[in-house]
């Protein structure tokens, strides 16, 4: 018995598939500048950090929070994206940032202290 004829792939491209990786580039691209901006924006925030610091303000500011949260949610409404998302999306960089600002105080005052 021999064996059967392997298929040889299509000399057609698929246009589905030539579609999906055009649409898989440009996520990739997305990506990337969202990786990007978060990094410009946390530079930024460390910048906050050291200058409160310095100020010996508080690492949090909860009416700037409440503020950014509904700003960010309302950014998602016109942008028809969920704000719920937009707002835990928020929360999370939120409580990097705080994290960050923590630490740089703590290293000012052990600072100040030797």
């Amino acid at each position: 018995m021999s064996p059967e004829p392997v298929s040889s792939p299509s000399r057609t491209p698929d246009p589905a598939l030539a579609e999906l990786e055009r649409l898989r580039g440009s996520i990739d691209n997305i990506d990337a500048a969202l990786i990007h901006m978060l990094a410009e924006r946390f530079r930024c925030t460390q910048e906050v950090g050291q200058l409160k610091a310095r100020a010996h303000l508080p690492p949090a500011d909860p009416s700037r929070e409440t503020r950014q949260i509904e700003r960010l949610r309302q950014l998602a409404r016109d942008a028809h994206l969920d704000p719920d998302f937009a707002e835990k999306f928020l929360a999370f960089v939120i409580h990097e940032v705080i994290r960050h600002h923590e630490a740089i105080a703590a290293n000012a005052r052990r600072a100040s202290e030797a």
